[in-house]
């Protein structure tokens, strides 16, 4: 479509956010997304996330969406539009807020799909922020300040930490409830930090992820064989339960433990490749220094992650993203970063490594990144890890979660033989007897 007939942009104005207008954004990881949540709020924005689920999101995305489009869009602009039609929101005084990245992966153009689906409903009066870093689109009424972004880097960090220590502790702990306790006690003591200036330098950083690591590992726990499984794939699919049929839940219902590589891996990805670019390619040497110093920043916010993790040998750390790079050297190229590239390849070759490697490989029906770096990369990948033990499931409006979940039991299937062979014991499966459901 010309310049000339795109249909004029509603803009987030200074006076929409004086008058109190309420900003929706769609939910993905939960322990993330609630300390996003208050620095947004902290920072002047009313932004709530979405929580509404259910099949009658799916059928609103449908409504507005052709069901040719990537599966993450028509979940992410059903659940806006479904929340725009609950009669919860003032119509007037509400704002859609949306990522938007300028690559090459179909995710770029969620922000028009969205605004054309507002059209359809009506609703085109509602502003659509892009949130993005790239000056791609910017609103009078919305800025991401230095401060704003040094806290958005801390909550990935501080997200990624509790999120990797309470998947590796909730399986076993004896009281039921007890790491999620610590998930929202910390969170807590974060986001009242945030609202205080503080949390955001290495050294706050270095203490207050010092302090999670010792909170879970003062968890009482039973220890008792149980299968470890990885889970990759496309960012939302892999992320988000609406996106993935409740795959974290339905994990613990079959008595596994499950490892989600962290967000700070896919963001340390994406500056990566415009170094990448303008090494290969040329460019402006100003946004080559931004890069660089950013690149630094979250590798030096990486290391403490790390560092705090690995102090407790019952913990797994993450591989630094620097060695989950150089995992895919001759596997696959650097070339290849559409989507999730080649780093979709390196963390089930991560995983495998860090003996997580039954691998759920989540990707939206359709998805060519994902096809290309994750379920066309197995075969290359077991070549290397012969024990690696991978399915690929794919997500879509018309798969069923019954389908879904019974190749995921195969594949737990084959997982539980390899454990009892080397342990001589039975993994715990017990939840799976007990929890046994068909959802259709």
């Amino acid at each position: 479509m010309s310049e000339k007939k795109r249909p004029e942009r509603v803009e987030y104005t200074k006076e929409m956010n004086k008058a109190g207008y309420t900003i929706l954004i769609p939910s993905m990881a939960p322990i993330h997304f609630a300390m996003l949540r208050y620095i947004f709020r902290s920072s002047g924005y009313n932004l709530e996330v979405l929580e509404n689920q259910g099949p009658e999101v799916v059928q609103e995305g449908l409504k507005y969406v052709h069901n040719d489009t990537c599966y993450p869009a028509l979940l992410v602009i059903g659940q806006m539009l479904d929340a725009l039609h609950s009669g919860k929101y003032d119509l007037q005084k509400t704002a859609l807020m949306i990522t938007q990245t300028g690559g090459g992966c179909r995710a770029s153009n969620y922000i028009f799909l969205l605004r054309k689906a507002l059209r359809k409903a009506g609703m085109a009066h509602i502003p659509v922020i892009s949130l993005n870093l790239s000056g791609l689109e910017k609103n009078s009424g919305f800025t991401l300040s230095l401060g704003m972004i040094r806290k958005l880097v801390a909550c990935v960090v501080y997200g990624d930490a509790m999120m990797q220590l309470f998947n590796q502790v909730r399986p076993y702990e004896c009281a039921q409830g007890a790491a999620q306790k610590v998930v929202d006690q910390w969170t807590e003591v974060i986001c009242k930090q945030f609202d205080a200036g503080k949390g955001i330098s290495i050294g706050q950083m270095r203490e207050n992820l010092s302090g999670i690591a010792a909170a879970f590992a003062a968890v009482p726990v039973k220890k008792r064989p149980r299968v470890r499984v990885g889970v990759v794939g496309e960012i939302y699919v892999k992320y988000a339960s609406l996106g993935n049929n409740n795959l974290e839940d339905f994990l613990r219902s079959q008595g596994c433990e499950y490892m989600v590589p962290g967000i700070m891996g896919f963001a340390m990805f994406k500056v990566d490749n415009r170094l990448e670019d303008i090494k290969l390619y040329g460019g402006n040497p100003a946004k080559y220094a931004v890069c660089t110093v950013l690149m630094k920043y979250l590798t030096a916010m990486e290391r403490e992650l790390i560092a705090a993790i690995r102090k407790y040998p019952q913990f797994v750390p993450p591989s630094a993203y620097q060695h989950t790079k150089s995992l895919v050297k001759g596997v696959i190229g650097y070339g290849s970063k559409m989507g999730e590239g080649w780093l979709l390849t390196a963390e089930m070759m991560e995983l495998a490594e860090l003996g997580y490697g039954n691998v759920v490989c989540t990707q939206p029906f359709g998805c060519l990144p994902n096809h290309i770096n994750g379920k066309g990369m197995i075969r290359r990948i077991k070549e290397i890890y012969p024990s690696a033990n991978i399915v690929p499931i794919d997500y879509d409006p018309s798969a069923t979660r019954v389908n879904q979940e019974n190749r995921i039991k195969l594949m737990l299937a084959v997982a539980r033989e390899e454990l009892a062979k080397e342990t001589g014991e039975a993994p715990a499966a017990e939840e799976a007897e007990e929890k046994e459901t068909v959802t259709l």
